[in-house]
Formats: C-alpha cells, sequence, structure tokens
C-alpha cells in the first residue's frame, strides 16, 4: 500500500511543472501582459496562509490529499484574479482612471467572488470529517476563503501600484469568464 501511494504520488508530481507551464501560458493568451500575469503570480501564494491555518486549527495532517487541494486551489485563485483583471481593465477600457476602475471592479466583484468561494466551501463541509478526503477538504476551504478575501483587497493595491501612473486605457485584454 505504501509503495502504491508512492508511485501515484511520483505521478500526480511529475505533471506538476506540465500544469504549470499550461496556466502561465493560458494566463498569458487571456491577459496579453507580462506585468499582468506577474500580479496573478503573485497573488497566487496568498491561499497557504488559509491552508495552514485550517489544518492546522482542525488539526488535519499536510499529507498528499491535502496537497492535491492545494493544486486545485492555485487554480481556483489565479481564476479568481483573473477575472478581477479583466474587470478593472474593461473599465479602464470604458474610459475610467485607474482607482476608479479598481474600485469599482473590486466593489462589482466582490459579491460573485464571495458566493462562489461561499459555495464551494458549503459543498466540501459533507466530506470535511472525512478521515480520508477531510485534509483536501480543509485545505480548500481555508485557502479559498483567506485567498478570496485577500485577492480582493491586495490585487486591486497592486494593480494601483502597477499602473497608477498610466493615462490611457489599456490594451485589449481577452474577455474572460464572468
Amino acid at each position: 500500500l505504501f509503495e502504491e501511494s508512492q508511485v501515484s504520488q511520483a505521478s500526480v508530481f511529475a505533471v506538476v511543472p506540465l500544469m504549470i507551464v499550461l496556466m502561465l501560458l493560458s494566463m498569458m493568451v487571456m491577459l496579453l501582459s507580462f506585468r499582468r500575469l506577474a500580479m496573478v503570480v503573485a497573488i497566487m501564494p496568498l491561499g497557504l496562509i488559509g491552508v495552514v491555518l485550517s489544518l492546522l486549527v482542525f488539526n488535519r495532517p499536510l499529507g498528499f490529499v491535502a496537497i492535491l487541494g492545494i493544486l486545485a486551489l492555485i487554480g481556483m485563485i489565479a481564476k479568481n484574479a483573473v477575472i478581477l483583471i479583466v474587470s478593472i481593465e474593461e473599465e479602464r477600457a470604458a474610459g475610467r482612471s485607474v482607482r476608479d476602475a479598481v474600485l469599482a471592479s473590486a466593489t462589482n466583484r466582490l459579491r460573485p467572488m464571495m458566493l462562489a468561494a461561499m459555495s464551494t466551501v458549503l459543498g466540501l463541509i459533507p466530506i470535511a470529517p472525512t478521515v480520508f478526503w477531510g485534509p483536501m477538504a480543509f485545505a480548500i476551504m481555508g485557502g479559498l476563503l483567506v485567498a478570496t478575501l485577500l485577492t480582493l483587497v491586495l490585487l486591486p493595491v497592486l494593480y494601483v501600484t502597477v499602473f497608477g501612473n498610466e493615462k490611457s486605457p489599456p490594451a485589449a485584454v481577452a474577455p474572460g469568464p464572468a
């Protein structure tokens, strides 16, 4: 059983570099900018704060299944960051200043992003008490809640820091998911 587990882990971890490359490439295609991509990448580790807190509070191990949850969580965080950046870019293209676009987008996306995070958390509650899937559920639940809140606060600050001095609307960004 231990050897089979090691083989499973090795096969999953062997694919992780390819997953990262494909994820970065797809985000680059959507965002059309290394600076925007760098902002998304900077936001992605924020979920680890919530992962560690939830695993510690609920006394769950950081094992292989929890790591699978973290891999899924990274994609969720990246999706939220891309959606927020695309929303900001659309506001700027409509003629708003950087600060006004950031404020409008963060305000407009707060409710949908929190509802999506809460629905995911509530959907994971049934498997949270289980021995096998529980660590993954707690990793995703804690990480997603913390990362969503921090994305809505820190990404706008980061955007204003990077693009705050620009006066003209940005280059067109591919429309993202709603």
